[in-house]
């Protein structure tokens, strides 16, 4: 099949969605797909074009077995409100004649990944224009994390945005996205069942797996050897509710037998090390490099991961399987009845969002028990490697792909046999 793939963030972005859709890429291409891609310059989550690329210019490589094209885009040193919008216009206005171009090569699909929701026009558009299965990708609502994350305000601007997003959505022959309760939320939004996809993100369980010694970063970073250490890895967000894990780590600043790291980048960095860079027994750190990633993950004694109230089942964090598939113990915040405390419930600890008090004192319970963090990080691993294993997904995703480009070479479709609407029966039958 010819597959051109089309959002903003790609490898070699380490984190969040540029991983999994580099990753995607790669996994297509090597089981014999055309695979182009059009993207932008890494970015994320440092918020700067990563050498030796350049935010202003056109470039062209292969990677993995695909054809990379990069569109030039500008990128604000403080992504917030307006300047983030314009970031993501940029985008979207510099990789329009490149989507252009690479429909007169009429790929069989056109696979749009939001964020951001800003490219879904002219995806849909090139689609239209070559007769390929316009397909659209969510992992983060962003409309409606933008409003209630104070991103964005007003309602004019609100309504406006979401009726837009509403047309948008219903327009998309495909619209997949990453959990059951976000298929509901696509569905509240006027998708219909024969459109909707459960594409989950997945784990890579053979470059992430539990080691059987010590991590050597433990060693590097000047940790005591028997610490218990507190890990959060990934984007710094607003999203990601990181001041309440600031204040955690604060109020276990004397517990001389924790150390806590911060890895990453993002807005919310510098209020982390103005809280707790100088504490001595937390460390702030830059991302390891990709080869790195499995010392990283089980540099943790605990994983976790802070999540706002206001942010439930907008979002299903991406981190989270690489955190089960390290063998790991997971702390996470998250209310009853959604997504994240289903998945976390039975093999990790879930304390409210927004409460440090609850927070910290589930880090000092778990850290104090090392038995039950064993049997956290045995549940999650098993989970990753039955559920979540990249092969299984991707093979899923691929058959849906010849499935729809089966159907639009048909005259006539069973819609009650194809696999799309098995999965989503299948969502629908799991609750």
């Amino acid at each position: 099949m010819k597959i051109l793939i089309y959002g903003i963030n790609y490898a070699p972005e380490m984190t969040g969605i540029g991983k999994y859709t580099g990753e995607m890429a790669a996994w297509l291409a090597a089981r014999g797909h055309e695979v182009r891609v059009v993207t932008a310059p890494p970015y994320y989550p440092e918020w700067r074009v990563a050498e030796p690329y350049a935010a202003n210019r056109y470039t062209h490589e292969w990677r993995d077995g695909a054809q990379v094209s990069r569109a030039p885009l500008w990128v604000p040193s403080k992504p917030r409100g307006k300047g983030r919008l314009v970031h993501l216009a940029s985008f979207a206005l510099a990789s329009l004649p490149l989507m252009l171009r690479f429909a007169l090569w009429r790929p069989d699909v056109v696979f749009c990944v939001a964020p951001s929701l800003l490219n879904a026009p002219t995806g849909w558009l090139a689609a239209r224009l070559c007769g390929a299965h316009a397909w659209l990708h969510i992992q983060d609502f962003e409309v409606d994390a933008a409003f209630k994350l104070d991103i964005l305000r007003g309602s004019w601007l609100k309504r406006t945005a979401l009726a837009i997003e509403r047309r948008l959505l219903k327009r998309f022959d495909s619209v997949s996205t990453i959990s059951g309760k976000m298929l509901e939320r696509a569905a509240d939004k006027g998708v219909r069942a024969a459109q909707l996809v459960r594409f989950p993100n997945w784990a890579s369980t053979d470059a992430v797996f539990p080691l059987a010694r010590v991590s050597h970063l433990k060693a590097t970073l000047g940790i005591a050897p028997d610490a218990v250490v507190v890990l959060y890895s990934g984007n710094m967000g607003l999203k990601q509710g990181l001041d309440v894990l600031s204040d955690a780590t604060l109020a276990l600043k004397d517990e001389t037998g924790l150390a806590f790291v911060f890895c990453g980048s993002g807005p919310a960095r510098a209020a982390i090390e103005a809280a707790c860079g100088t504490l001595p027994n937390c460390r702030v750190i830059d991302l390891r490099p990709a080869e790195e990633l499995n010392e990283l993950l089980n540099l943790a004694d605990i994983h976790v991961l802070p999540q706002r109230a206001d942010a439930a089942d907008l979002v299903m964090p991406s981190k989270l399987t690489g955190m089960f598939a390290s063998g790991r113990a997971v702390i996470a915040m998250a209310s009853p009845g959604t997504e994240l405390h289903d998945t976390v419930a039975p093999r990790g600890m879930v304390v409210p969002p927004g409460d440090a008090r609850s927070l910290a004192q589930a880090i000092r319970a778990l850290a104090a028990d090392p038995a039950r963090r064993a049997q956290y990080g045995d549940a999650g691993r098993a989970f990753a490697v039955a559920s979540l294993s990249r092969d299984a997904v991707l093979e899923d995703f691929e058959a849906h792909l010849r499935a729809v480009r089966a159907a639009r070479k048909s005259p006539v479709v069973d819609s009650a046999k194809t696999p799309a609407l098995e999965v989503v029966r299948d969502a629908e039958r799991q609750g």
